[in-house]
């Protein structure tokens, strides 16, 4: 392969061509369309941010991307190859903690790497121990997930999640339950694991800071069902490598704002088209 292929490969890695989304059929009558006519590229190592109003549909068209639910239309391609169903090559952290409670940490971390063949035993406790250390839980490998805090054990899950080697990392609102201070925490740890593993990653986010924070791009969807209405290229106005003094400048204030206007104005419109609904329904 050139060099010239495998760049286009690249950027081309994560491929979202002309996807929709009805719930309960497609009929406009009898079902509810979430998604329409979406696509988009997302390169190879990028961490792309989905923002837009409540219910728009895009922790939806990530599951789509998950093989977690299938377009009504259109296709997903990852790395060359059509998504039809979750595997070992899409990782998915939520917003609930994801752990096992009669496993303790570092064993947690293990399951992660139950599909991964051809390691031995020794191999996989090396590899988990690297992700205890990368996610910073060195020392509580013998704890057990109710004697650890929220914020470590959505640590965990982002480890056991890494751990089965994903091709892409796909976050809905993984830091959405957390306190102020743990979120930012893991958000700057988020910016460290991706400049050491270089995985492509796709977070999805209500906060709009976090998007900002977070994103080499930021995608904003519209109100329901949802279109991309603007593409931001976060990287061309800030740093690319981030710390939480970047949140006070000018540069950071000003796509927060701009992001958060246009999220307002969709949102706007879904109260409104609630309302309509409900009217019909008197």
């Amino acid at each position: 392969m050139t060099q010239h292929e495998a760049s286009t490969d690249d950027a081309n890695f994560l491929r979202i061509d002309h996807v929709s989304k009805w719930f309960g059929g497609a009929d406009r009558h009898a079902g509810m369309q979430v998604i329409d006519d979406v696509s988009m590229t997302i390169e190879k190592g990028e961490l792309a941010v989905f923002v837009g109003p409540s219910g728009c549909g895009k922790t939806t068209l990530m599951r789509i991307v998950g093989g977690l639910d299938q377009p009504t239309s259109g296709t997903v391609m990852l790395g060359g190859e059509a998504v039809k169903g979750p595997d070992r090559r899409k990782g998915v952290v939520f917003q609930s903690y994801s752990s096992f409670p009669w496993l303790n940490v570092l064993d947690n971390v293990k399951f992660g790497l139950r599909f991964r063949d051809g390691l031995s035993a020794r191999e996989k406790d090396e590899i988990a121990r690297h992700y205890v250390d990368l996610v910073g839980l060195v020392g509580f490998e013998s704890f057990y997930v109710n004697k650890i805090s929220g914020g470590m054990r959505q640590r965990l899950a982002l480890a056991r999640t890494l751990a089965a080697d994903p091709d892409i990392l796909l976050m809905d609102e993984p830091f959405g339950a957390l306190d102020a201070q743990n979120r930012e925490f893991l958000q700057v740890q988020l910016l460290d694991i991706r400049e050491r593993e270089r995985k492509t990653i796709v977070f999805v986010t209500h906060d709009v800071d976090e998007a900002v924070f977070l994103a080499e791009r930021v995608f904003i969807f519209s109100a329901r069902p949802a279109t991309i209405i603007e593409e931001i290229r976060v990287s061309e106005t800030l740093p690319a490598k981030r710390d939480l003094k970047v949140k006070d400048s000018e540069q950071f204030l000003h796509l927060r704002n701009r992001i958060q206007a246009v999220i307002r104005t969709q949102a706007r419109r879904t109260e409104e088209e609630m309302l309509r609904v409900a009217a019909r329904r008197r």
